[in-house]
């Protein structure tokens, strides 16, 4: 009889260098769990992205999302819907149906950087806790539409939100991750000019801090946070902020850390997780091996942790501690691909990182 694996998770490969990177991050997945003394995970390949148009007429299909509803987590690679045909080109994107779908409120994007990485700012250990549901992006300012819109051809307006319980749960968020780091959060605003929306930011995350007396806090307006992760990002911590802010700021410092191709994510609820690295689908250099695979592995390892928190599985919280040792080890001893100087490829990145872990 066979027995059933204890978890499910799904695979949606994405476009562009999404079917080199996802594969990749699934061998090391496999190799960290099974060196941790876990049973092995049963992988659900899902239709998502170019080739889900091309095959069901949508790019995020109802079965797929049907499908994820029953699953443990996911790993989604990137996608390119600025190249989809009409109209699927101008609709909510497949991360942004996803993750509005099962309201993945929490966007966790690490920026650490590794000897050897070519870091821009070294000793840079950071972790950027994204409020994902609202802000000023158009999609995710409405029930319905876009939030842009243009009373005449000359005039384009765009609405944003905040909330007080959207930015309690992603205060509580941060502030619970700065206790398992250096229990320390700076919250960043613009609230000397947004006043009422990122003001009742400011302020909503300054009232949760009150239930973290052993937690540090300190804020800075969005503009100046910038220039202090320039000079000096190994300071920081954890980072909570706004949607927009948030986006900003995680791309910024993943380049301070040595490359986007190092810089993974999570989006993430109470109940559900999809693992999804922090860089775009790179169509230029689709299909020639020679991707970071990095950031997706290492957002399976994020993965991995939130799935041992969650089921009280210290083998899951052990095989991801497994693939950040591995990943370290493999870029100190000079294995990287070129966005890191390095000339090695996927493949051989991906090999080295199994071998270390081994």
């Amino acid at each position: 009889m066979q027995v059933a694996a204890p978890y499910r998770l799904g695979l949606l490969h994405g476009d562009g260098i999404g079917p080199e990177i996802v594969p990749a991050a699934v061998t090391v997945i496999d190799a960290a769990i099974a060196r941790a003394g876990a049973e092995p995970f049963e992988w659900v390949e899902l239709p998502i992205a170019r080739a889900a148009i091309d095959e069901h007429g949508t790019h995020t299909p109802t079965s797929t999302l049907d499908a994820l509803a029953g699953l443990d987590a996911w790993i989604l690679g990137p996608h390119d819907s600025a190249s989809y045909p009409l109209p699927h080109r101008s609709q909510l994107n497949p991360s942004g149906t996803i993750r509005k779908h099962f309201d993945l409120y929490a966007n966790i994007r690490p920026a650490k950087a590794f000897p050897g990485g070519d870091a821009v700012v070294p000793g840079t250990d950071l972790v950027i806790v994204r409020e994902n549901t609202q802000g000023f992006y158009a999609d995710r300012n409405t029930h319905a539409g876009t939030g842009e819109f243009m009373p005449t051809p000359d005039i384009a307006m765009a609405m944003g939100i905040i909330t007080r319980p959207a930015v309690e749960r992603i205060a509580r968020c941060a502030f619970e991750l700065a206790r398992r780091r250096s229990k320390r959060v700076t919250i960043v605003h613009k609230a000397n000019v947004l006043r009422l929306t990122t003001g009742l930011f400011h302020d909503a995350c300054r009232e949760v801090a009150g239930d973290f007396p052993d937690v540090v806090v300190d804020d800075f307006h969005i503009d100046a946070m910038t220039a202090h992760l320039v000079r000096a990002a190994g300071e920081f911590d954890v980072i909570v902020t706004e949607n927009m802010f948030g986006d900003i700021l995680s791309d910024l410092a993943g380049a301070l850390a040595g490359s986007l191709g190092i810089a993974p994510s999570i989006n993430s609820s109470d109940s559900h997780a999809m693992a999804q690295a922090a860089h775009g689908s790179a169509p230029d250099i689709a299909g020639q091996n020679i991707a970071n695979p990095i950031a997706m592995i290492l957002s399976g390892a994020m993965l991995l942790d939130w799935l041992g928190a969650r089921h009280q599985d210290p083998r899951l919280t052990d095989a991801a501690l497994r693939i950040e040792r591995g990943v370290a080890a493999t870029v100190a001893a000079g294995t990287s691909t070129r966005d890191l100087g390095g000339t090695s490829s996927t493949t051989y990145v991906t090999r080295a990182i199994v071998a270390a872990i081994r």
